[in-house]
């Protein structure tokens, strides 16, 4: 264990100084809108306990349509209702950039969170992936962002996934809760699979995800 806990310092101190040298040459990302949905939660919905600010970014050329990026986090944020987390501001950066950044691949990605430095958590809507294996979304948390400290508390979507809403309340639940556990449960929000009717969150994932993300300043208690 002592001695995978020292590569794993050594490979984390590597990748942060090829990522310090070649940042030298990133190129910059151009912000051309941001839009802001405050209180996204139904009317006359019960105050939370805790409270969020979620972060989007977009970019233009990876086939996303702002717009149903936006419709999708306001309906994926209610489902953290029932955890007593209520979202208080949705900011969506619409931004261009070189193609390369269209693609999750972390070498890469690393350089455009560190450029683009939204507030967290951030969901980050791209084209592709290239890393292995290609999953349709990735969550990374603080537990697994050792060697890609920028992209912590952020989630990556890749363009055509289904049940947008349900993906982005499912990858959230990662990020919040710095886990990647699922469910058998069924109907959980974390099975697996994310699909219709998968909505549902136990009180003890609702635990977790409230203690784990209050402690990495991702919610804050009710004003």
């Amino acid at each position: 264990m002592l001695l995978i806990s020292r590569l794993l310092r050594i490979f984390a101190a590597a990748g942060a100084l090829a990522f310090a040298l070649d940042a030298l040459t990133a190129e910059a990302v151009t912000v051309v809108r941001r839009t802001v949905l405050d209180n996204p939660s139904p009317e006359g919905a019960m105050p939370g306990a805790h409270y969020m600010r979620l972060s989007l970014g977009v970019m233009r050329g990876t086939g996303w349509n702002a717009d149903r990026v936006l419709e999708a986090a306001r309906r994926a944020v209610v489902l953290l209702d029932q955890c007593a987390i209520r979202t208080e501001k949705i900011e969506l950066v619409e931004f261009e950039g070189p193609p390369r950044y269209r693609t999750l691949y972390t070498p890469v990605s690393r350089k455009l969170a560190a450029e683009l430095r939204l507030n967290r958590p951030t969901v980050y809507f791209v084209a592709n992936s290239n890393q292995f294996p290609p999953f349709d979304a990735e969550a990374i948390g603080r537990s697994n962002s050792l060697t890609r400290p920028e992209m912590a508390d952020s989630a990556w979507i890749v363009q055509g996934t289904r049940d947008l809403d349900l993906v982005i309340a499912h990858e959230l639940v990662h990020v919040l809760a710095d886990s990647g556990e699922h469910s058998d449960d069924a109907g959980n929000l974390m099975r697996d699979e994310t699909a219709p009717g998968n909505t549902k969150l136990t009180p003890s994932q609702c635990g977790r995800i409230a203690r784990t993300a209050s402690e990495n300043g991702l919610l804050r208690p009710r004003p």
